[in-house]
Protein backbone atom coordinates (compact mmCIF):
# COMPACT_ATOMS: atom_id res chain seq x y z
CA UNK A 1 0.00 0.00 0.00
CA UNK A 2 1.17 3.60 -0.57
CA UNK A 3 3.09 5.37 2.21
CA UNK A 4 3.25 9.15 2.29
CA UNK A 5 6.58 10.96 2.60
CA UNK A 6 5.86 13.77 5.05
CA UNK A 7 7.69 16.94 6.07
CA UNK A 8 8.83 15.93 9.56
CA UNK A 9 8.41 17.93 12.75
CA UNK A 10 11.91 19.21 13.47
CA UNK A 11 11.19 21.49 16.42
CA UNK A 12 8.54 23.78 17.81
CA UNK A 13 10.16 26.85 16.27
CA UNK A 14 10.29 25.41 12.73
CA UNK A 15 6.99 25.32 10.87
CA UNK A 16 8.10 25.37 7.24
CA UNK A 17 10.97 24.33 5.00
CA UNK A 18 12.12 24.39 1.40
CA UNK A 19 12.73 21.40 -0.87
CA UNK A 20 16.44 21.73 -1.62
CA UNK A 21 17.00 18.63 -3.77
CA UNK A 22 15.44 15.26 -4.48
CA UNK A 23 18.04 12.51 -4.19
CA UNK A 24 15.84 9.98 -6.05
CA UNK A 25 13.55 10.21 -9.05
CA UNK A 26 10.11 8.79 -9.68
CA UNK A 27 10.26 5.06 -10.37
CA UNK A 28 13.37 4.43 -8.25
CA UNK A 29 13.26 1.49 -5.89
CA UNK A 30 14.11 2.40 -2.29
CA UNK A 31 14.57 0.67 1.05
CA UNK A 32 13.19 1.87 4.38
CA UNK A 33 15.49 4.55 5.76
CA UNK A 34 17.04 5.52 2.43
CA UNK A 35 17.56 9.31 2.08
CA UNK A 36 15.03 10.60 -0.47
CA UNK A 37 15.02 14.39 -0.34
CA UNK A 38 16.97 17.22 1.29
CA UNK A 39 15.03 19.96 3.07
CA UNK A 40 16.36 23.39 3.97
CA UNK A 41 15.01 25.17 7.06
CA UNK A 42 15.90 28.47 8.67
CA UNK A 43 18.11 26.69 11.19
CA UNK A 44 19.36 23.37 9.82
CA UNK A 45 19.36 21.22 6.68
CA UNK A 46 18.02 17.69 6.94
CA UNK A 47 17.35 14.59 4.89
CA UNK A 48 13.92 12.93 4.77
CA UNK A 49 14.14 9.16 4.49
CA UNK A 50 11.85 6.54 2.97
CA UNK A 51 9.09 5.50 5.42
CA UNK A 52 9.10 1.97 3.98
CA UNK A 53 10.54 -0.16 1.19
CA UNK A 54 9.02 0.10 -2.26
CA UNK A 55 9.08 2.36 -5.31
CA UNK A 56 9.08 6.14 -5.27
CA UNK A 57 5.89 6.32 -7.28
CA UNK A 58 5.14 10.03 -6.98
CA UNK A 59 6.92 13.32 -6.21
CA UNK A 60 4.42 16.01 -5.21
CA UNK A 61 6.70 18.91 -4.28
CA UNK A 62 9.52 19.87 -6.64
CA UNK A 63 12.97 21.31 -5.91
CA UNK A 64 12.73 24.90 -4.67
CA UNK A 65 9.15 24.70 -3.38
CA UNK A 66 8.28 25.85 0.13
CA UNK A 67 6.45 23.31 2.28
CA UNK A 68 4.85 23.15 5.73
CA UNK A 69 5.39 20.60 8.49
CA UNK A 70 3.12 17.61 7.89
CA UNK A 71 2.64 18.19 4.15
CA UNK A 72 3.08 15.32 1.70
CA UNK A 73 6.29 15.43 -0.33
CA UNK A 74 5.66 12.28 -2.30
CA UNK A 75 4.57 8.65 -2.09
CA UNK A 76 6.40 5.33 -1.75
CA UNK A 77 4.34 2.41 -3.12
CA UNK A 78 5.08 -0.64 -1.00
CA UNK A 79 3.14 -3.02 -3.24
CA UNK A 80 5.25 -2.16 -6.28
CA UNK A 81 8.23 -3.96 -4.76
CA UNK A 82 6.74 -7.41 -5.21
CA UNK A 83 5.57 -6.59 -8.73
CA UNK A 84 9.08 -5.72 -9.98
CA UNK A 85 10.69 -8.20 -12.41
CA UNK A 86 13.05 -10.63 -10.75
CA UNK A 87 15.84 -9.72 -13.19
CA UNK A 88 15.92 -6.22 -11.77
CA UNK A 89 16.18 -7.38 -8.16
CA UNK A 90 19.97 -7.72 -7.91
CA UNK A 91 20.57 -4.18 -9.20
CA UNK A 92 17.82 -2.60 -7.13
CA UNK A 93 18.11 -4.66 -3.96
CA UNK A 94 20.67 -2.37 -2.32
CA UNK A 95 19.82 1.22 -3.23
CA UNK A 96 21.43 2.51 -0.06
CA UNK A 97 24.67 0.81 -1.02
CA UNK A 98 24.44 2.26 -4.50
CA UNK A 99 24.02 5.75 -3.05
CA UNK A 100 26.92 5.22 -0.70
CA UNK A 101 29.14 4.25 -3.65
CA UNK A 102 28.02 7.39 -5.45
CA UNK A 103 28.80 9.45 -2.34
CA UNK A 104 25.23 10.72 -1.97
CA UNK A 105 23.89 9.20 1.21
CA UNK A 106 27.17 9.60 3.11
CA UNK A 107 27.73 13.29 2.44
CA UNK A 108 26.35 16.33 4.25
CA UNK A 109 24.29 18.85 2.23
CA UNK A 110 27.09 21.43 2.38
CA UNK A 111 29.57 18.81 1.20
CA UNK A 112 27.38 18.07 -1.82
CA UNK A 113 27.13 21.76 -2.67
CA UNK A 114 30.90 22.14 -2.36
CA UNK A 115 31.40 19.09 -4.61
CA UNK A 116 29.14 20.59 -7.30
CA UNK A 117 30.91 23.96 -7.13
CA UNK A 118 34.40 22.44 -7.32
CA UNK A 119 33.56 19.60 -9.75
CA UNK A 120 34.65 16.93 -7.24
CA UNK A 121 33.50 13.31 -7.52
CA UNK A 122 32.11 12.44 -4.06
CA UNK A 123 32.81 8.76 -4.58
CA UNK A 124 36.52 9.59 -4.50
CA UNK A 125 36.38 11.57 -1.25
CA UNK A 126 37.36 9.93 2.02
CA UNK A 127 34.93 11.12 4.71
CA UNK A 128 36.13 12.14 8.17
CA UNK A 129 32.70 12.58 9.77
CA UNK A 130 30.68 10.12 11.80
CA UNK A 131 30.55 6.67 10.14
CA UNK A 132 32.72 7.95 7.30
CA UNK A 133 30.30 10.72 6.33
CA UNK A 134 31.83 13.16 3.84
CA UNK A 135 32.10 16.67 5.26
CA UNK A 136 32.59 20.01 3.51
CA UNK A 137 36.21 20.14 4.69
CA UNK A 138 36.89 16.76 3.00
CA UNK A 139 35.63 18.06 -0.35
CA UNK A 140 37.66 21.27 -0.03
CA UNK A 141 40.79 19.26 0.74
CA UNK A 142 40.36 17.19 -2.42
CA UNK A 143 39.57 20.29 -4.48
CA UNK A 144 42.71 22.04 -3.29
CA UNK A 145 44.94 19.04 -4.00
CA UNK A 146 43.50 18.74 -7.50
CA UNK A 147 43.88 22.42 -8.36
CA UNK A 148 45.96 22.88 -11.54
CA UNK A 149 49.36 24.46 -11.20
CA UNK A 150 49.69 28.05 -12.29
CA UNK A 151 50.83 28.35 -15.93
CA UNK A 152 54.44 29.29 -16.51
CA UNK A 153 54.92 32.95 -17.40
CA UNK A 154 55.22 33.71 -21.08
CA UNK A 155 58.77 34.49 -22.29
CA UNK A 156 59.53 38.17 -22.40
CA UNK A 157 59.79 39.32 -26.05
CA UNK A 158 63.09 40.78 -27.19
CA UNK A 159 63.17 44.53 -27.22
CA UNK A 160 63.61 46.20 -30.57
CA UNK A 161 65.66 49.36 -30.93
CA UNK A 162 63.52 52.45 -31.06
CA UNK A 163 63.28 54.07 -34.52
CA UNK A 164 64.99 57.41 -34.91
CA UNK A 165 62.86 60.34 -33.88
CA UNK A 166 61.23 62.27 -36.67
CA UNK A 167 61.53 66.02 -36.93
CA UNK A 168 58.82 67.76 -34.96
CA UNK A 169 57.35 69.36 -38.05
CA UNK A 170 56.77 65.98 -39.66
CA UNK A 171 54.83 64.44 -36.76
CA UNK A 172 51.07 64.24 -36.74
CA UNK A 173 48.77 63.30 -33.86
CA UNK A 174 46.15 60.73 -34.75
CA UNK A 175 42.73 61.01 -33.03
CA UNK A 176 42.26 58.63 -30.10
CA UNK A 177 39.55 56.11 -31.01
CA UNK A 178 36.67 55.70 -28.59
CA UNK A 179 36.82 52.61 -26.41
CA UNK A 180 34.46 49.99 -27.84
CA UNK A 181 31.65 48.81 -25.59
CA UNK A 182 32.05 45.13 -24.79
CA UNK A 183 28.80 43.27 -24.37
CA UNK A 184 28.28 41.58 -21.00
CA UNK A 185 30.40 43.92 -18.88
CA UNK A 186 27.42 45.21 -16.86
CA UNK A 187 25.89 41.87 -16.01
CA UNK A 188 23.49 41.12 -13.21
CA UNK A 189 22.70 37.87 -11.47
CA UNK A 190 19.43 37.02 -9.77
CA UNK A 191 19.84 34.45 -6.99
CA UNK A 192 16.99 33.28 -4.80
CA UNK A 193 17.70 33.62 -1.09
CA UNK A 194 18.05 30.38 0.79
CA UNK A 195 15.47 29.58 3.43
CA UNK A 196 17.96 30.40 6.16
CA UNK A 197 19.03 33.71 4.61
CA UNK A 198 15.39 34.74 4.10
CA UNK A 199 14.59 33.94 7.73
CA UNK A 200 17.64 35.84 8.96
CA UNK A 201 16.48 38.88 6.98
CA UNK A 202 12.96 38.60 8.38
CA UNK A 203 14.12 38.24 11.99
CA UNK A 204 16.53 41.17 11.75
CA UNK A 205 13.73 43.44 10.51
CA UNK A 206 11.38 42.15 13.22
CA UNK A 207 14.01 42.84 15.88
CA UNK A 208 14.24 46.47 14.79
CA UNK A 209 10.49 46.99 14.63
CA UNK A 210 9.49 45.23 17.87
CA UNK A 211 12.31 46.12 20.28
CA UNK A 212 13.47 49.54 21.47
CA UNK A 213 17.10 48.86 20.54
CA UNK A 214 19.88 51.09 21.76
CA UNK A 215 23.65 50.56 21.86
CA UNK A 216 26.33 51.70 24.27
CA UNK A 217 30.10 51.36 23.93
CA UNK A 218 33.26 51.04 25.96
CA UNK A 219 36.84 49.93 25.39
CA UNK A 220 38.78 47.18 27.10
CA UNK A 221 42.52 47.06 27.73
CA UNK A 222 43.49 43.52 26.71
CA UNK A 223 47.02 43.68 28.16
CA UNK A 224 46.35 41.39 31.12
CA UNK A 225 44.46 38.80 29.08
CA UNK A 226 47.13 38.73 26.37
CA UNK A 227 49.88 38.33 28.97
CA UNK A 228 48.00 35.54 30.74
CA UNK A 229 47.43 33.70 27.47
CA UNK A 230 51.10 34.01 26.59
CA UNK A 231 52.20 32.60 29.96
CA UNK A 232 49.86 29.63 29.91
CA UNK A 233 49.23 28.86 26.23
CA UNK A 234 51.70 25.95 26.08
CA UNK A 235 50.61 24.24 29.29
CA UNK A 236 46.93 24.85 28.50
CA UNK A 237 47.26 23.19 25.10
CA UNK A 238 49.23 20.26 26.49
CA UNK A 239 46.63 19.66 29.21
CA UNK A 240 43.42 20.28 27.28
CA UNK A 241 44.40 19.77 23.63
CA UNK A 242 43.10 23.19 22.55
CA UNK A 243 44.37 26.76 22.45
CA UNK A 244 43.31 29.38 24.98
CA UNK A 245 41.41 32.05 23.04
CA UNK A 246 39.78 35.27 24.16
CA UNK A 247 36.19 34.07 23.72
CA UNK A 248 36.16 32.14 27.00
CA UNK A 249 37.26 35.25 28.91
CA UNK A 250 34.33 37.23 27.52
CA UNK A 251 31.87 34.41 28.16
CA UNK A 252 32.97 34.30 31.79
CA UNK A 253 33.00 38.11 32.11
CA UNK A 254 29.53 38.34 30.56
CA UNK A 255 28.16 35.89 33.11
CA UNK A 256 29.68 37.97 35.91
CA UNK A 257 28.09 41.14 34.52
CA UNK A 258 24.73 39.37 33.97
CA UNK A 259 24.69 38.32 37.60
CA UNK A 260 25.13 41.94 38.59
CA UNK A 261 22.50 43.18 36.09
CA UNK A 262 19.96 40.35 35.69
CA UNK A 263 17.53 42.24 33.45
CA UNK A 264 19.99 41.77 30.59
CA UNK A 265 19.51 38.01 31.02
CA UNK A 266 15.76 38.17 30.50
CA UNK A 267 13.00 38.36 27.92
CA UNK A 268 9.64 40.07 27.62
CA UNK A 269 6.45 38.01 27.54
CA UNK A 270 3.37 40.21 27.28
CA UNK A 271 3.54 42.69 30.14
CA UNK A 272 5.94 40.55 32.20
CA UNK A 273 9.71 40.33 32.42
CA UNK A 274 11.03 36.77 32.62
CA UNK A 275 14.31 36.96 34.56
CA UNK A 276 16.41 33.85 33.92
CA UNK A 277 18.68 32.55 36.65
CA UNK A 278 20.65 30.29 34.33
CA UNK A 279 23.17 31.28 31.70
CA UNK A 280 22.84 29.77 28.23
CA UNK A 281 25.23 31.90 26.21
CA UNK A 282 24.83 32.02 22.43
CA UNK A 283 28.04 32.47 20.43
CA UNK A 284 27.62 33.67 16.84
CA UNK A 285 29.72 31.72 14.31
CA UNK A 286 29.97 32.09 10.56
CA UNK A 287 28.34 29.61 8.17
CA UNK A 288 27.89 29.46 4.41
CA UNK A 289 24.33 30.83 4.57
CA UNK A 290 25.02 33.46 7.26
CA UNK A 291 25.70 33.65 10.97
CA UNK A 292 24.22 31.00 13.24
CA UNK A 293 24.11 31.17 17.03
CA UNK A 294 24.72 27.83 18.75
CA UNK A 295 24.26 27.92 22.52
CA UNK A 296 26.63 26.97 25.34
CA UNK A 297 24.29 25.49 27.96
CA UNK A 298 24.89 26.33 31.64
CA UNK A 299 28.04 28.21 30.70
CA UNK A 300 28.47 29.36 34.31
CA UNK A 301 29.23 25.77 35.29
CA UNK A 302 31.95 25.28 32.68
CA UNK A 303 35.66 26.00 32.85
CA UNK A 304 37.71 27.84 30.26
CA UNK A 305 38.76 24.65 28.47
CA UNK A 306 35.20 23.32 28.16
CA UNK A 307 34.00 26.66 26.76
CA UNK A 308 36.84 26.82 24.22
CA UNK A 309 36.14 23.25 23.10
CA UNK A 310 32.44 23.94 22.60
CA UNK A 311 33.12 27.07 20.56
CA UNK A 312 35.64 25.22 18.39
CA UNK A 313 33.17 22.37 17.88
CA UNK A 314 30.40 24.82 16.96
CA UNK A 315 32.61 26.55 14.39
CA UNK A 316 33.61 23.23 12.79
CA UNK A 317 30.06 21.93 12.55
CA UNK A 318 28.73 25.26 11.30
CA UNK A 319 31.15 24.98 8.39
CA UNK A 320 30.13 21.38 7.75
CA UNK A 321 26.41 22.06 8.07
CA UNK A 322 26.04 19.48 10.86
CA UNK A 323 24.72 21.69 13.66
CA UNK A 324 21.51 20.28 15.13
CA UNK A 325 18.38 22.15 16.12
CA UNK A 326 19.22 21.45 19.76
CA UNK A 327 22.52 23.33 19.30
CA UNK A 328 20.68 26.46 18.13
CA UNK A 329 17.67 26.43 20.40
CA UNK A 330 17.16 28.88 23.24
CA UNK A 331 19.87 31.08 24.68
CA UNK A 332 19.60 33.87 27.25
CA UNK A 333 22.34 36.25 26.00
CA UNK A 334 24.47 36.39 22.85
CA UNK A 335 28.09 37.26 22.06
CA UNK A 336 29.19 38.08 18.52
CA UNK A 337 32.77 38.78 17.47
CA UNK A 338 33.12 40.95 14.38
CA UNK A 339 36.79 41.36 15.22
CA UNK A 340 37.62 38.05 13.55
CA UNK A 341 36.66 39.71 10.26
CA UNK A 342 38.56 42.92 11.04
CA UNK A 343 35.68 45.04 12.36
CA UNK A 344 36.82 47.88 14.60
CA UNK A 345 33.38 49.01 15.78
CA UNK A 346 29.78 47.99 15.09
CA UNK A 347 26.30 47.90 16.62
CA UNK A 348 25.03 44.31 16.87
CA UNK A 349 21.32 43.59 16.43
CA UNK A 350 19.37 41.76 19.13
CA UNK A 351 18.67 38.05 18.81
CA UNK A 352 14.97 37.93 19.89
CA UNK A 353 13.55 37.19 22.37
CA UNK A 354 16.81 38.06 24.14
CA UNK A 355 17.22 41.64 25.34
CA UNK A 356 21.01 41.92 25.21
CA UNK A 357 23.86 41.15 22.81
CA UNK A 358 27.56 41.88 23.26
CA UNK A 359 29.68 42.80 20.24
CA UNK A 360 33.45 42.18 20.32
CA UNK A 361 35.85 43.79 17.87
CA UNK A 362 39.39 43.81 16.59
CA UNK A 363 42.23 44.11 19.11
CA UNK A 364 44.33 47.06 17.99
CA UNK A 365 47.40 48.73 19.49
CA UNK A 366 46.44 52.31 20.42
CA UNK A 367 48.02 55.07 22.54
CA UNK A 368 46.21 55.46 25.86
CA UNK A 369 46.88 57.51 28.98
CA UNK A 370 48.00 55.35 31.94
CA UNK A 371 48.76 57.20 35.20
CA UNK A 372 49.47 60.37 33.28
CA UNK A 373 51.76 58.64 30.77
CA UNK A 374 50.98 57.78 27.15
CA UNK A 375 51.42 54.07 26.52
CA UNK A 376 50.61 51.81 23.59
CA UNK A 377 48.19 49.10 24.68
CA UNK A 378 46.18 46.35 22.89
CA UNK A 379 42.68 47.82 23.03
CA UNK A 380 39.29 46.47 22.00
CA UNK A 381 36.03 48.36 21.54
CA UNK A 382 33.01 46.51 22.91
CA UNK A 383 29.36 47.29 22.16
CA UNK A 384 26.23 46.31 24.03
CA UNK A 385 22.91 46.49 22.22
CA UNK A 386 19.95 46.22 24.60
CA UNK A 387 16.17 46.44 24.64
CA UNK A 388 15.40 49.80 26.25
CA UNK A 389 11.90 48.59 27.15
CA UNK A 390 13.24 46.81 30.23
CA UNK A 391 16.92 47.81 30.38
CA UNK A 392 17.75 51.38 31.37
CA UNK A 393 20.66 53.24 29.81
CA UNK A 394 22.51 53.55 33.11
CA UNK A 395 22.11 49.81 33.69
CA UNK A 396 23.55 49.01 30.25
CA UNK A 397 26.51 51.35 30.78
CA UNK A 398 27.27 49.82 34.17
CA UNK A 399 27.01 46.33 32.66
CA UNK A 400 29.79 47.18 30.22
CA UNK A 401 31.89 48.77 32.96
CA UNK A 402 31.55 45.59 35.04
CA UNK A 403 32.51 43.45 32.04
CA UNK A 404 35.49 45.73 31.33
CA UNK A 405 36.70 45.43 34.95
CA UNK A 406 36.49 41.63 34.85
CA UNK A 407 38.38 41.28 31.56
CA UNK A 408 41.08 43.75 32.58
CA UNK A 409 41.61 41.79 35.80
CA UNK A 410 41.29 38.13 34.70
CA UNK A 411 42.01 36.92 38.21
CA UNK A 412 38.67 38.39 39.26
CA UNK A 413 36.95 35.90 36.94
CA UNK A 414 38.03 33.12 39.31
CA UNK A 415 36.18 34.84 42.13
CA UNK A 416 33.04 34.94 39.96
Amino acid sequence: MPANILVPEVGESIVDARVAKWLRKEGDRVSAGDPLVELETDKIDLEVTAPSAGVLSRIDRKDGEDVKVGEVLGVVDESAQAAAPAAEAPAAATPAAADAKAGKARATPTAKKAAEQNDVDLSRVQGTGDAGRVMKRDVERVAESAAPAAPAPAPTPMERPAPPAEPAKARTVAPVPERPVIAGERTEERVRMSKRRATIAKRLVEAQTTAAMLSTFNEVDMTAVMALRERHKQSFREKHGIGLGIASFFVKASIGALRAFPRLNAEIQGDEMVLKHYYDIGVAVGAAEGLVVPVIRDADRLGFAAIEKQIRDFATRAGDGTLSLADLKGGTFTITNGGVFGSLLSTPILNPPQVGILGLHKIQDRPVAIDGQVQVRPMMYVALTYDHRIVDGAEAVRFLVRLKDLVEDPGALLLE
